[in-house]
């Protein structure tokens, strides 16, 4: 069938990190390549809520196994300075022996901005900043030293020491579909291109406007990894998909989350048939979701059922 990245997403929100590592052993465990977190400084409008920060529980989990790559959907930009951002990339990288995966975008919550007195400033401003951090993240992990000056960021002769573990670099990925602003910085920086679960339902249009952008700077789209986050309601049989549907549509039916638009809502085999559809468009990444938080047989039947399908 051809292969395909497969790995999970698990928002840390409400988890313990006995719940968080539970997790990931399991998709180490199972041959689940990647597992991602989030990056805020609380649940997204519930900052009642427990929630571990990024960084460092991505740095506990890559600490604790041994081939399962981490890492986060997406970093926000505003929240590290990019020389920070890169000597900490390099110093993780190196740590797992080359399984960070290093997500990054602009921002996506204001509130936690403003609770903590963090500049917010508009999409413009804020994409901008993005590109700034994106050539600084570029020359660190090129030529290990950063000389740069911007509008945001002004460094001079900054060694970055020792360099990352993968070679050339970490994969930087870049999430979102914005014409204007991320998909020509995807195409400039991104090694993989991220498009989120609010999304979905312009795939096809968005893939063909990231590869008009990419002809227009001579850059070839096929050096891009598509990928694509998705909530995947995952049945262990037909009679349970009634259940699992109405329970996924209660807590993911809202519009940013693309239940509908993705379509991955059945059992392994019904699931399959649709990553196939996403494969044949020229997707090589999938982040999954899943509609009950990574549960241990969500994460068996994903592994044995619909990931089997795609070993090279």
């Amino acid at each position: 069938m051809g292969e395909l990245d497969i790995g999970v997403y698990v928002p840390q929100m409400g988890f313990s990190f006995a719940d968080v590592l539970h997790r990931a052993q399991r998709c180490e465990e199972l041959g689940i390549g990647s597992l991602w977190l989030y990056d805020h400084l609380y649940g997204p409008g519930m900052p009642e809520i427990d929630s571990l920060e990024a960084w460092t529980l991505a740095t506990a989990l890559l600490a604790r196994t041994e081939r399962l790559r981490v890492g986060h959907m997406v970093l926000c930009n505003q929240f590290r300075h990019p020389v920070v951002l890169a000597k900490m990339a390099t110093t993780l990288d190196q740590i797992s022996a080359g399984r960070l995966q290093l997500g990054i975008g602009s921002g996506s919550i204001e509130d936690e901005h403003r609770r903590t007195g963090l500049d917010w400033g508009s999409f413009a401003t804020r994409s901008a900043r993005l590109a700034e951090s994106l050539e600084i993240l570029t020359q660190a992990f090129g030529s290990g030293t950063v000389d740069f000056t911007g509008e945001h960021y002004a460094i001079r002769d900054m060694p970055i020491r020792p360099g990352a573990f993968q070679q050339p670099r970490p994969p930087i990925v870049v999430g979102g579909v914005g014409e204007k602003y991320t998909l020509p910085l995807v195409a400039r920086y991104a090694d993989v291109w991220n498009v989120p679960t609010y999304a979905l339902g312009e795939l096809e249009h968005k893939l063909a406007v990231l590869r008009s952008i990419c002809s227009g700077i001579g850059r070839d789209p096929s050096t891009i990894v598509m990928s694509v986050e998705a909530v995947m309601a995952l049945a262990p049989d037909e009679q349970s998909l009634p259940k699992v549907r109405e329970f996924a549509e209660k807590r993911f039916g809202g519009p940013g989350f693309g239940l509908t638009e993705g379509g991955l809502i059945g059992t392994a085999p019904m699931i399959v048939e649709r990553l196939r559809h996403w494969r044949d468009l020229g997707f090589g990444q999938v982040v999954l979701f899943t509609h009950d938080r990574a549960s241990d047989q969500t994460l068996e039947i994903l592994a044995s059922q619909i990931i089997s399908e795609f070993a090279g």
